[in-house]
């Protein structure tokens, strides 16, 4: 049981890397282009989108990395359920909304912003799994 928890924990990690990586050369490359054709209202939305996206992710890795270090021996489980290793961010990283009503947002940013809402509502799944009692040891 561990193995498959330690290879979920593995693909999870993965894939919320690949996502901070895919996000990093689009808002380095792709989105500079992209806003040099828009309005100043879409201008706008897309800034706060790309800080929420930026947010999630940042709070993603972040919850992650502690993850990894309870399963390298580096941290306990009581050390990472502490507050201020706790995945946060929810005000600002669970809205879906856009801030500016009516801006078009390009969807590039779009699939970028729907991908890191799904990991992050996956991962503060996981987070509140940190709350419930553990289950007693079946060593005898």
């Amino acid at each position: 049981m561990k193995d498959q928890t330690v290879a979920f924990f593995d693909s999870t990690f993965d894939e919320a890397l690949a996502l901070t990586r895919e996000a990093r050369d689009y808002l380095t490359h792709r989105e500079p282009e992209e806003r040099k054709k828009m309005s100043p209202a879409e201008r706008m939305a897309m800034s706060c989108e790309t800080m929420r996206l930026t947010a999630r992710l940042t709070q993603i890795m972040a919850w992650l990395l502690v993850q990894k270090a309870v399963h390298a021996g580096e941290m306990t489980r009581e050390e990472a359920a502490a507050e201020e290793y706790r995945l946060s961010g929810k005000e600002v990283c669970e809205e879906t909304a856009p801030p500016v009503e009516g801006a078009q947002l390009q969807p590039r940013l779009l699939d970028l912003l729907e991908r890191s809402h799904k990991l992050y509502q996956r991962v503060a799944r996981l987070d509140a799994m940190q709350d419930r009692p553990s289950r007693p040891s079946l060593q005898g």
